[in-house]
């Protein structure tokens, strides 16, 4: 991960993204953390963490993509992605599609509701990737809908995972995924820990997912 860092530094692209994400917050509120050596790392370098974890030429979504985090400095350093923006909040969405277009990265921005999409794409993507959305019963309920089988669905997790992970046993079950594999990390400069979590799509689930009314977060399967 030494090697990624100095990619991001190296990259003029963060650079760029660094003062629009900063210009733009003044008028939309995108993020808390504006400090540009904590954006580094707490936000481009946290988001490369599962870099090696995608496989080549995925079609992968963000689900909840706010400010663009993971998946805009994914594809930043991975250009042979194919990347799908989600959020539900349009002022975040034209974020999305002014900073694609500044970086000049290709990329689908789309505004809805996780639930909506789902129902038009189902099991459509190769991965599914989210961070800093919802516990993880009501997210593997969002992400699992979208992901092929034998995709994966990458969750970027506090160290407060292990209790979630024992809430989300039966939604493992219903969803038929399979935990494969967990990386546990310290940021650079000891800003924080990060633990990724990632699961395999090992059948299909039912198109009823995700709930519609909220039911995700107001009534998760655990």
């Amino acid at each position: 991960m030494e090697n990624i860092f100095q990619d991001i530094k190296n990259n003029p692209k963060f650079e760029i993204f660094y003062q629009e994400l900063i210009s733009y917050n003044n008028k939309v509120n995108l993020t808390r953390i504006t400090d540009k050596n904590e954006v580094y790392i707490k936000h481009f370098y946290d988001s490369m963490i599962p870099v090696d974890e995608i496989p080549k030429n995925s079609k992968v979504i963000d689900v909840g993509s706010g400010a663009g985090f993971p998946l805009i400095p994914l594809k930043i350093l991975r250009n042979d992605i194919n990347i799908t923006l989600l959020d539900s909040v349009n002022k975040k969405v034209d974020f999305l599609k002014y900073i694609s277009n500044i970086l000049n990265i290709q990329s689908v921005c789309i505004h809805s509701r996780v639930e909506d999409y789902a129902k038009e794409n189902f099991e459509s993507f190769d991965v599914v990737v989210s961070r800093a959305v919802s516990l993880l019963p009501t997210l593997l309920e969002y992400c699992a809908p979208l992901v092929k089988v034998g995709g994966k669905i990458i969750a970027y997790k506090s160290t407060n995972y292990v209790e979630e992970l024992n809430m989300s046993k039966k939604a493992l079950e219903v969803f038929n995924l399979k935990l494969i594999k967990k990386i546990e990390t310290t940021l650079p400069q000891n800003l924080g820990n990060r633990v990724i979590l990632i699961f395999e799509k090992i059948n299909h689930c039912s198109n009823k997912y995700p709930r519609g009314k909220n039911l995700p977060r107001l009534s998760p399967i655990i």
